[in-house]
């Protein structure tokens, strides 16, 4: 298993790939959202950045832009927010990161009240950034969202994209997966896509909001998810996205994934 962190982007990257680099994981997952690790600064960046992560020994992960609106209801909008993701796609394919998360199109303001709408933009999004991520022969692994963004929340959401992209996989969050769904729904997406799981994204909650809690403080019965893992005999990576001011208790997480994992 492979274990990594992420920046924050309201801090400076270098130093945050400095900083978490001392803890000792793998890979450093790069969120690439403004003001600190948009795509231009990263590309401004990109050698010494390489330089760092060499001597450091870690692999990079990225983090497609979060704070984007590629379902929105206009044109312009949805179309620069399509337009940030697929340069920051052509910025980690330079990078060569071993994977990039992709957000499916969060689904809000008047979009929420014309899903069908927002949903046909969302789609057609999907299509032309899993087609570009062919094209930069890239690992794109779309992740799971919380049932307020109205988009991919549960295992059954995925199966039409899957089904269409052989190439996607699955960002399994376990965070996202159990507000308003439990460990169950956790576990209904291992069970459903054992070969699709990509990359995990691990931390905990009390199952109303996302947290970011330390594995353990929460509720989600991680033995379960952990045993459930080791069934599909999956051994690849796991972010920790633990966001406490105390960044110790990202270590005290691994601690406890890699108890379970034996």
């Amino acid at each position: 298993m492979r274990y990594g962190v992420m920046n924050s982007p309201m801090r400076s990257l270098l130093h945050e790939v400095e900083t978490l680099g001392a803890f000792g994981f793998d890979y450093i997952e790069v969120t690439m959202d403004a003001p600190y690790a948009h795509y231009s600064v990263i590309r401004e960046q990109k050698e010494e950045l390489l330089k760092v992560l060499d001597r450091l020994g870690l692999e990079l992960v990225c983090h497609l832009p979060t704070f984007v609106s590629t379902a929105d209801l206009t044109d312009s909008l949805r179309e620069a927010s399509i337009e940030e993701t697929i340069r920051s796609m052509q910025v980690a394919a330079e990078l060569n990161a071993i994977k990039a998360v992709l957000h499916p199109s969060f689904i809000h303001g008047l979009g929420a009240m014309l899903p069908d709408l927002a949903r046909q933009h969302a789609k057609a999004t999907m299509a032309r950034l899993l087609d570009e991520a062919e094209r930069l022969q890239l690992t794109v692994c779309v992740e799971n969202m919380f049932p307020r963004s109205l988009s991919m929340i549960r295992p059954r959401d995925f199966d039409a994209l899957f089904d269409k992209f052989p190439n996607a996989m699955l960002t399994l969050d376990t965070g996202h997966a159990h507000i308003g769904g439990g460990t169950e729904r956790i576990l209904g997406f291992i069970k459903r896509f054992p070969d699709r799981i990509g990359h995990i994204h691990a931390s905990d909650n009390r199952g109303r909001d996302d947290d970011h809690l330390p594995i353990g403080a929460g509720t989600i019965d991680f033995s379960r998810v952990v045993k459930a893992l080791k069934e599909i005999g999956y051994d690849d990576t796991i972010t920790l996205e633990v966001f406490t001011r105390d960044r110790g208790y990202l270590n005290t997480s691994r601690g406890k994934l890699e108890a379970l994992f034996g």
